[in-house]
């Protein structure tokens, strides 16, 4: 679905390991967590409450809400606004949000 652009080696930046409900998935230092999901293809990234349609990221520029998911227990987190780490733990929300928060 997406594909990066070819650079030399020597602009590559370096690859980091992201965990997708318990899936490693490697993507490249520096990207949007919204655009490492897609790069992976992890679509969709959540389904709405009400009718349980797939939502996918729409604007990747923070407006739509669409890219939203659960990053390290955190819930409701712009995926196109957090720049991937090593380490993170991805979970893709399905319907409403649980009460109380993380957990």
């Amino acid at each position: 679905m997406f594909r990066s652009i070819d650079l030399p080696a020597a602009e590559q930046k370096k690859t980091v390991r992201i965990r997708v409900y318990g899936r490693e998935v490697q993507v490249r230092e520096g990207q949007t967590l919204a655009m490492a999901l897609l790069g992976a293809g992890v679509v969709p990234f959540r389904r709405t409450a009400v009718s349980g349609a797939p939502r996918t990221p729409l604007c990747l520029m923070g407006v739509c809400f669409d890219c939203l998911v659960e990053v390290d227990g955190s819930q409701n987190v712009q995926s196109c606004l957090v720049e991937v780490r090593e380490g993170m733990q991805v979970r893709l929300p399905s319907g409403a949000r649980r009460a109380g928060g993380a957990a």
